[in-house]
């Protein structure tokens, strides 16, 4: 019997017919998440069911050139590390805004400058690692995880805003999904155990077209083959506007130096090198740009991906490249990302509960990596408190200007890395030998 131990190993030969359904596990967990926040700004800034479409199209062809880039860089650009590239919801609030204000091409504009921008920060991010210490790392990443609970919890009640949100046939749905997930995972052999997620997404799909809950008709209304677009909206360029997607970029690179330090410590048990999150960051930023080209919004590295990383410990970069030409497939035809694009959000959520919570998990034992003592416990318990807080209670943010609200009071993990890389800066560097300092001079006064 063959070993297929190496979709353990970042570089280990992988035969194709098992990398595929590996790949294709990864992009099953994104796909949703992938096209949502396009479906949204797309809403608010008034563009028609047939531009929607194109977007979509293009999201899912940036999105797997972002993440062969990713897993195999083209000179600084990328981290060489299984980081699957998606749209961002990072940028949802202000893209709306924008859009909604100032129309799309705006919005266009923002993107393709603030992608360099963050591309170039990238390329220097070397000098970021003094102020990101792993302390810092560990609560955002932690945030990160906490961040993506509720997304979660959307899912499997049906998606936020959905009309039948919390029915009893949604809730069944999501069960039997998070079901199969478990039952799987305990009763399969070897390296089978790691396609638990794959196997709940089909079934959970299965089951969901038994109950009606799969419309085929965009699938029945879809061209075969298809090109994007290039530059399908003129940029426009406003500087409120980039200002304030700049500063969302900042946001989105703190969870991207998140993403990757978690990926790094989950699935190949170090810390991540200067040379992976510069390469990472790099990619994030400059690949954006090349997103707004086709007139897509900025990507970015996926949570979702990290978390089943972590969970199955598939490192493998040749599995994840299976799963990124079927991404940039899907683009190029039409009916196999329609297809994907049918997967209900219910089944989703079954599976991505667990991967959401094995994100907190790999924070917090990034955290017990760094050592508990007094100096990362108040770094840790402050950022995330007021990070976590804060967010919950958007309201407090009301006299900040409108840019820091949409920058604040809806990201919390924009808040734990602020706080955090603050209190990193002005706490002591030695705190406890300090403390027991004082505790030998009362002893000695006493």
């Amino acid at each position: 019997m063959k070993n297929y131990s190496s979709i353990y190993e970042l570089d280990g030969r992988v035969p194709v017919a098992k990398a595929i359904p590996f790949g294709l596990q990864h992009i099953l967990a994104m796909f949703v998440a992938n096209i949502t926040p396009i479906i949204i700004v797309a809403a608010a800034s008034g563009l028609s069911s047939s531009q929607t479409a194109k977007l979509i199209q293009a999201a899912m062809i940036i999105a797997g050139i972002g993440t062969i880039i990713q897993l195999y860089p083209i000179w600084k650009v990328g981290s060489r590390l299984p980081i699957v590239m998606g749209i961002s919801f990072t940028f949802v609030s202000i893209l709306c805004f924008i859009g909604s204000q100032y129309g799309y091409p705006t919005a266009i504009g923002a993107i393709l400058i603030g992608g360099i921008i963050e591309g170039i920060l990238g390329l220097f991010a070397r000098y970021w690692r003094k102020i990101i210490t792993p302390v810092v790392a560990a609560s955002v990443v932690t945030a990160i995880g906490f961040s993506l609970l509720n997304v979660g919890a959307y899912s499997f009640g049906g998606g936020n805003g959905s009309a039948d949100f919390g029915s009893l046939s949604n809730l069944a749905l999501g069960s039997i999904t998070l079901v199969c997930c478990l039952a799987f995972t305990i009763l399969a052999k070897g390296q089978y155990k790691q396609l638990a997620v794959l196997f709940g997404l089909v079934v959970g799909y299965v089951v969901a077209i038994f109950m009606g809950k799969v419309d085929f008709q965009e699938v029945a209304g879809s061209s075969l083959f298809s090109f994007p677009e290039i530059l399908p909206f003129k940029p426009e360029f406003n500087l409120s506007a980039i200002v304030s997607v700049v500063l969302i970029y900042l946001v989105s690179a703190t969870e991207t130096i998140g993403d990757t330090s978690a990926l790094a410590e989950a699935g190949l048990n170090r810390d991540a090198t200067e040379k992976e999150i510069s390469g990472a960051l790099a990619c994030d930023g400059f690949i954006s740009s090349l997103s707004g080209v086709f007139g897509c919004m900025p990507i970015t590295s996926f949570s979702q991906n990290v978390g089943l990383v972590a969970m199955t410990k598939v490192v493998n970069r040749f599995t994840l490249l299976m799963g990124a030409i079927i991404m940039i497939l899907s683009g190029l035809f039409p009916p196999i990302g329609a297809i994907l694009s049918t997967l209900p959000e219910p089944v989703l959520g079954g599976c991505t509960l667990i991967m959401f919570g094995t994100i907190v998990v790999s924070g917090l034992q990034m955290i017990a990596k760094c050592g508990f003592n007094q100096r990362n416990l108040l770094i840790v318990a402050l950022s995330l408190s007021i990070g976590i807080g804060f967010t919950q209670v958007p309201d407090i943010f009301h006299t900040f200007p409108t840019t820091l609200q949409n920058v604040l009071a809806e990201n919390c993990v924009a808040v734990v890395f602020l706080t955090a890389v603050i209190l990193n800066l002005i706490l002591p560097k030695k705190m406890e030998e300090m403390h027991q300092e004082k505790s030998q001079l009362v002893k000695e006064t006493v």
